[in-house]
């Protein structure tokens, strides 16, 4: 058996989890780092999550992000062929969205590597990051792939029972049959 159909198989349901456990770590830094600047009022300099307070170099790096894009766009791909039905559509909602989240942060990374920023910018700056702030977007970006792929984890335990039947795990929480 192949590593991709054991995680979407018999190892789905901890392979789900531990992915949903990296988002949420993920979307913590975010929410942290949002805390900071707008409820301590640092700056955004200033304003580097929890692992930018011990590594601050960490956080200032295109790499890290870049690296967590790809973690993200790896992690929905894989794990999609487990999600079938409602949640399969939900699913892969996730993924396309993650994918112009993914190149986002290519440009954004291949920007830091090259020096040559978009439109003469001082920074490295996104396509959308022209229209809106850094830190906003990225939690919209987060929020956009993190909530569909909730909805599709939610459903996915839940199945109708026409979905059942083509799940390729055991996921499906078996409900009581009504009487």
């Amino acid at each position: 058996m192949r590593a991709i159909d054991a995680l979407n198989g018999r190892y789905h349901r901890a392979a789900s989890l531990t992915f949903l456990v990296v988002v949420v770590a993920h979307w913590a830094e975010h929410l942290t780092q949002a805390y900071q600047i707008w409820v301590l009022g640092r700056s955004v300099p200033q304003s580097r999550g929890v692992l930018g307070q011990f590594f601050p170099w960490l956080v200032k790096s295109e790499w890290l992000h870049y690296g967590y894009a790809i973690v993200m766009l790896i992690g929905l791909f894989v794990l999609r062929k487990g999600f079938v039905g409602r949640a399969g559509k939900w699913w892969r909602a996730a993924l396309y969205i993650q994918v112009w989240h993914h190149l986002e942060h290519l440009i954004l990374l291949l920007q830091a590597l090259t020096g040559a920023y978009l439109l003469g910018r001082a920074l490295p700056t996104s396509f959308l990051q022209l229209l809106f702030p850094r830190v906003e977007l990225h939690l919209f970006y987060n929020a956009a792939v993190f909530l569909p792929m909730l909805v599709a984890m939610y459903l996915h335990i839940r199945p109708r029972q026409i979905e059942v039947g083509s799940m390729p795990c055991t996921c499906a929480q078996v409900r009581p049959a009504t009487v």
